[in-house]
């Protein structure tokens, strides 16, 4: 498996993100983001973005309009809570893609994956713990939503972070100027999962109609 460089560039964040290069840039001069400068030019660490993006986005610093929370339970509904037994991430993803196409916020299965599989090109979106969460904004999308897979076997080929099988994929997908509530449900998410308990018992649930009601309580 090829590494990934450690370091990125401000171009590089700015399509991980899916931001623009201004933002970032902005986002770095205001210390908002961790970086740092080599010359006069921004350079940041592959995991400390990774971590800003799942563990410590500051909703107050990045964010300035639209102050209400944003929560799964706002955004899942019963129907986009699966489990699989496959063990190939991409058989996974266009599993969620399936489920989340069905809906009425999606108006293009295509576009969808489309945004899904190139985010998934820039950076895994494995984060560790056995955890991804990709995520996209596409203007053809209505409104924010989500979908979340229980894959108990594991998916080896995720390429996360700390190298560990991904058993629980949450895929989020909003709108292009819903960058705020994209943010939150983000943040919200990894705030869930932190300490490890929502994951086991999600893991050991024995319905996906229980998954759903541990998500969303």
């Amino acid at each position: 498996m090829d590494e990934k460089p450690e370091i990125m560039t401000l171009e590089e964040v700015a399509a991980y993100l899916r931001v623009s290069e201004r933002t970032v840039y902005e986002w770095a001069q205001k210390g908002e983001i961790p970086a740092g400068k080599i010359g006069t030019v921004w350079r940041f660490k592959r995991n400390e973005i990774q971590e800003w993006v799942n563990n410590k986005i500051s909703i107050s610093g990045v964010v300035h309009k639209d102050s209400q929370p944003v929560f799964l339970k706002n955004v899942l509904t019963p129907e986009r809570v699966i489990t699989l037994s496959c063990k190939k991430k991409n058989d996974a993803l266009e599993a969620l893609i399936d489920v989340m196409a069905a809906s009425q916020e999606v108006k293009s299965r295509d576009e969808l994956a489309d945004g899904i599989y190139y985010r998934e090109s820039l950076m895994s979106t494995g984060i560790g713990m056995g955890i991804a969460v990709p995520h996209v904004r596409l203007a053809s999308i209505k409104d924010i939503i989500a979908a979340v897979a229980v894959c108990p076997e594991g998916l080896t080929d995720y390429e996360s972070m700390d190298g560990q099988p991904v058993k629980l994929i949450f895929m989020i997908a909003a709108r292009k100027d819903q960058q705020a509530q994209h943010l939150k449900i983000l943040a919200s998410i990894s705030s869930s999962l932190k300490d490890g308990t929502l994951k086991d018992a999600l893991l050991k649930a024995d319905s996906t109609a229980k998954c759903y009601e541990l998500l969303t309580h």
